[in-house]
């Protein structure tokens, strides 16, 4: 028999594609989005406690890889990680991989607040629009666990870049998105096979394409371009 669950909501954040989204929920605190709930399941009285919890869990799909199977293309029982070069190999299930039998994914973050019905959290790793299936309170005496072997991501666990802004382009944006977009840049957006020092890459953040190129360790943002009035500031 079929099972079938529909979305209770969908997410709002500022990231308009998946380049650039943090690989894991967390990683950038600063981040901030909006859930909001399906018409039949905007009701008050479902809320009522979770103001008592600092961070929840979100059920979500990657809607772009759903979208993919619909069309043809099957889940992959093994997947090459971005962060071992693009070329080791694991099985899927040894991987937070979008490309998983049901394309679910599962995201733990900070609630922020209530407001009109909404829920507002920090730290989302979600596309703008991502369906979420379920939200459940994070529960510190049984979720977690300091001992974990965190298998493989170990060795890259630490990795980090240098960001370097221009004052003047930072001030373009908008000041509670300034924090976000640097820790975004920070945990290095680009593929782990792509290392040409000479190639410049851009993230869509917060309404802006912002270009950066990097160099070693270094990443250095070069250019941003807004997209509502199509301003590029150097």
């Amino acid at each position: 028999m079929e099972t079938i669950i529909r979305p209770i909501a969908h997410i709002k954040s500022d990231f308009t594609d998946k380049f650039g989204i943090p690989r894991q929920s967390g990683l950038v605190p600063e981040l901030t989005a909006r859930i909001v709930f399906e018409p039949e399941y905007r009701d008050p009285n479902a809320l009522v406690g979770l103001e008592g919890y600092s961070h929840l869990w979100l059920i979500w799909q990657f809607s772009t890889v759903a979208a993919e199977y619909a069309a043809g293309k099957s889940w992959r029982p093994t997947v090459r990680p971005p962060r071992l070069g693009g070329n080791a190999r694991r099985g899927v299930f040894a991987t937070r991989s979008p490309y998983r039998p049901n394309a679910l994914g599962l995201s733990c973050v900070e609630l922020s607040g209530i407001e009109n019905g909404d829920i507002l959290v920090k730290g989302a790793d979600l596309l703008d629009g991502t369906p979420i299936f379920d939200i459940k309170p994070y529960l510190p005496y049984v979720d977690a666990h300091p001992e974990a072997r965190g298998g493989f991501t170990e060795q890259t666990a630490a990795y980090a870049l240098e960001v370097q802004c221009p004052q003047p382009l930072l001030d373009k944006l908008p000041e509670n998105k300034r924090a976000a977009l640097l820790g975004v840049l920070k945990n290095d957006p680009r593929p782990a096979y792509q290392r040409d020092e000479t190639r410049r890459y851009g993230v869509d953040f917060a309404g802006f394409d912002v270009r950066f190129h990097v160099k070693g360790q270094l990443l250095t943002v070069c250019e941003l371009e807004e997209r509502a009035s199509g301003m590029i500031f150097r």
